[in-house]
């Protein structure tokens, strides 16, 4: 900082003010500044300044799987609004695994990251050093069943009530649902919302129609062959994960079921490819982009105090989900 005052002719409070933004400097003085800066490229150093501004500005995020198409967008969400407030993000990858959770959270403390986003693994506690050391963190996605300080998800139960509802209307009563990990909250809700919609409309929820999986398309697939290869296999299935998703359309295949005139298919997750899939696939399109903007947002709070754990404890926001129809679901073929 003392070569770029020297270089730009002004004093040491001068350059702070322009890189900090801290006071008002004249047009010239701080064109002058910024000129010297890049002369001989100056970096501020950002370790100093964490530590005399007590924040670095810089959060951790931890998914559980970097394959899943659903976290990118989440992503998206997060990295845009942080880089309107300055921050940085540091992106971990616990795929599914409660020690590999717990070890990139250890690694984002010793760094001094501000606070934390996490879709936390199914058996994982790890988050309770967090909470009990009171740094600032908000769940995304997967909401802990017992304590948490805030949270963003989607409202599972009212869109697997709808995408059902949806099958409904079109004549389907033999309708078949492959669950996730009933461990975490996002399939507890979603199967939750199914038997909902059927129990409202007074239809049976077959327990041979109600496969429970994990997070795999190697599970979709394997169930997916369980359900078409019953004596009277059901008329339509949903599917409660897009990589469950991409094995029960193998299994269709393979089955020679044709859909939707054979079997409709409702997935959840929209991707870019749902729509070039013989035929076109109806999907539950989750606010993945806004799910991560609002997570962002709702940490930045709890960094800045702006919220106390004491006088208001931890919201969760729950987002709507859209339908969106394509050809993969039409009336059965009884109908």
């Amino acid at each position: 900082m003392k070569d770029v005052a020297r270089l730009a002719g002004v004093s040491n409070a001068t350059v702070s003010a322009v890189i900090n933004g801290t006071a008002t400097v004249s047009p010239d003085r701080s064109l002058r500044v910024r000129q010297a800066i890049e002369a001989i490229d100056y970096h501020p150093d950002q370790v100093a300044r964490s530590l005399k501004v007590g924040r670095t500005l810089v959060i951790g995020m931890v998914i559980p799987d970097v394959t899943n198409t659903f976290f990118p967008a989440v992503i998206r969400g997060v990295e845009d609004a942080a880089s309107i407030e300055g921050y940085s993000v540091i992106l971990c990858n616990s795929n599914e695994d409660a020690s590999q959770e717990q070890c990139h959270l250890n690694t984002l403390l010793s760094r001094r990251v501000d606070g934390v986003l996490l879709a936390y693994v199914d058996n994982s506690l790890s988050y309770d050093r967090l909470l009990r050391g009171r740094v600032p963190i908000v769940f995304f996605d997967r909401i802990p069943q017992v304590v948490h300080r805030g949270a963003v998800a989607t409202d599972n139960a009212a869109a697997c009530n709808m995408a059902t509802q949806h099958l409904i209307k079109l004549g389907h009563s033999e309708i078949a649902f492959i669950a996730g990990n009933l461990r975490l909250s996002p399939h507890v809700d979603r199967l939750a919302g199914f038997r909902a919609a059927m129990q409202k409309n007074d239809l049976p929820i077959r327990d041979r129609f109600l496969k429970l999986g994990d997070l795999s398309s190697e599970t979709g697939y394997r169930l997916g062959l369980e359900l078409l290869h019953q004596d009277d296999p059901p008329t339509a299935v949903i599917s409660s994960n897009s990589k469950m998703l991409l094995g029960l359309l193998r299994a269709i295949r393979e089955a020679q079921f044709s859909c939707p005139e054979r079997v409709s298919v409702i997935g959840f997750d929209d991707h870019v490819w749902s729509e070039f899939f013989n035929p076109p696939l109806t999907t539950v399109a989750q606010p993945c982009y806004e799910m991560g903007r609002m997570a962002f947002e709702m940490l930045l709070k709890r960094i800045g105090g702006e919220e106390s754990e004491t006088t208001q404890p931890g919201e969760t926001v729950l987002l709507n989900a859209e339908l969106h129809l394509r050809q993969s679901t039409a009336p059965p073929h009884s109908a």
